[in-house]
């Protein structure tokens, strides 16, 4: 008696890593040097030196990069610098751009 069997159908499945997504503090006429020095530190990570560098372009540039992430880290990290800065009744912005 003949057995029937049953095959798996493989199938192979290129795996690519998720995008990653920019995220820049906006320039404004209102909120300070040392609040934006701060929340570089607190929510990029970043030491005292490269926040103060970033905290120049953001002045002199209009907008800096504080850091790349996937796109889920990257939205949290816009909303967490929009909820301080209301909360510290500063215009600040930052926006997330796909990393090309």
């Amino acid at each position: 008696m003949a057995h029937k069997t049953d095959t798996a159908e493989i199938v192979k499945t290129k795996l690519s890593m998720p995008k990653n997504y920019i995220v820049y503090l906006l320039n404004d006429d209102v909120t300070t040097m040392d609040f934006v020095i701060e929340v570089l530190m607190t929510y990029f990570g970043h030491d005292a030196k490269s926040a103060f560098e970033i905290m120049l372009k953001v002045h002199n540039e209009g907008r800096g990069v504080c850091g790349v992430y996937p796109y889920e880290i990257a939205e949290t990290k816009v909303a967490q610098v929009r909820d301080c800065a209301k909360a510290n009744d500063f215009p600040l912005r930052a926006e997330l751009e796909e990393e090309e």
